[in-house]
């Protein structure tokens, strides 16, 4: 590790891609990647919850997967691709994401707090598995935590969004990614 500020032998500088964006940042080498995305990239749509791993609020996309950010140590994230929920939505119109608006629709949040974690999880598994049933969508969201929606109307708005997809996929349409 390089001390860059005269601060100690524990930090670094990194070089991070957070959603198409590079973004350089002196950190300590043990800061976890949701402290960074939040407080020094102020990207505050992921929350942190239990800081464990275990609620999911903190869900981000690492190269397409879903992580832990509160699990991850932002040097761990050098190289990779993070998206957080902020690239979901047009930054210039404010439109939502054909996920987010199926969260919408179908009811699939209350308070808030846990949906940038389920959008995130959902997403990065509809990536690889665009053919999802409801059985396999409800045991991926079991993963995370919601003390509010009961969990049926998240299945049913991640079920509406891959359905969707897919007959936009077989109209041959270019604005979904088809696998």
């Amino acid at each position: 590790m390089t001390d860059t500020t005269g601060l100690g032998d524990d930090v670094q500088l990194i070089a991070l891609d957070v959603n198409g964006t590079s973004y350089e940042v002196v950190t300590p080498a043990r800061r976890t990647l949701v402290d960074v995305l939040r407080h020094d990239l102020r990207l505050t749509g992921t929350h942190v919850g239990c800081e464990h791993g275990i609620c999911g609020a903190c869900t981000v996309l690492v190269d397409g997967l879903p992580v832990r950010a509160c699990l991850m140590f932002a040097a761990q994230a050098e190289g990779s691709r993070i998206t957080t929920v902020e690239a979901f939505s047009d930054p210039e119109t404010g439109e939502l994401s054909d996920l987010q608006q199926a969260f919408t629709e179908h009811h699939g949040l209350q308070c808030g707090f846990c949906t940038p974690g389920f959008l995130t999880l959902a997403e990065g598994f509809l990536a690889e598995q665009p053919d999802a049933t409801k059985e396999e969508i409800r045991e991926v969201v079991a993963a995370n935590l919601c003390r509010c929606t009961g969990y049926q109307t998240i299945v049913e708005a991640i079920d509406a969004c891959a359905t969707a997809r897919r007959a936009q996929c077989a109209k041959g349409t270019e604005e979904t990614p088809c696998n």
